[in-house]
């Protein structure tokens, strides 16, 4: 098979303003990148600040606030991720989903054809895992396409 025969892979990269997903982008980027890959970069906006306000029910204008400094961090994010890929001339896109992080991530793997998840992992302990559940977990055991999940090494150690 010769190199121009190789299919393209897509890799769908989970990304948010944690250190874990930047570790894990570079991960990819070291490890696990092949030349003709396409990379989907999913964000999964949580606008909890935004709905746990207690202002929500009283001033719109707060809300509208809220919601206006969610979407600029989002620009920051995506801005800070796509030069990033620019850097390390990789091909491919960013992909903003709505709702529950880990079934956001699955479902854009799914809607984009993907290859492979790769996400970061918080290092959460077993009782705040089990508490608040992990994106990680949920795309390991609800993902159709391999998932690589990406432990960063500093991390690694208090577990």
């Amino acid at each position: 098979m010769s190199a121009e025969s190789v299919p393209t892979r897509i890799v769908v990269l989970a990304i948010d303003e944690s250190e874990f997903s930047e570790y894990a982008f570079d991960f990819y980027v070291d490890n696990v990148h092949r030349k003709g890959d396409s990379i989907v970069l999913v964000h999964v906006p949580e606008y909890n600040s935004v709905v746990q306000a207690p202002a929500l029910l009283t001033d719109p204008n707060v809300v509208s606030e809220l919601i206006k400094e969610e979407d600029e961090r989002v620009k920051r994010l995506i801005g800070k991720f796509s030069e990033k890929m620019k850097r390390h001339h990789l091909g491919g896109k960013v992909k903003q989903m709505l709702g529950k992080v880990g079934e956001a991530i699955v479902e854009a793997a799914k809607e984009e054809k993907a290859t492979m998840i790769i996400v970061g992992t918080r290092g959460m302990g077993k009782v705040r895992r089990t508490l608040l559940g992990s994106i990680s977990d949920y795309c390991l055991h609800h993902s159709p396409i391999p998932v690589l999940v990406c432990r960063h090494k500093e991390q690694h150690h208090h577990h």
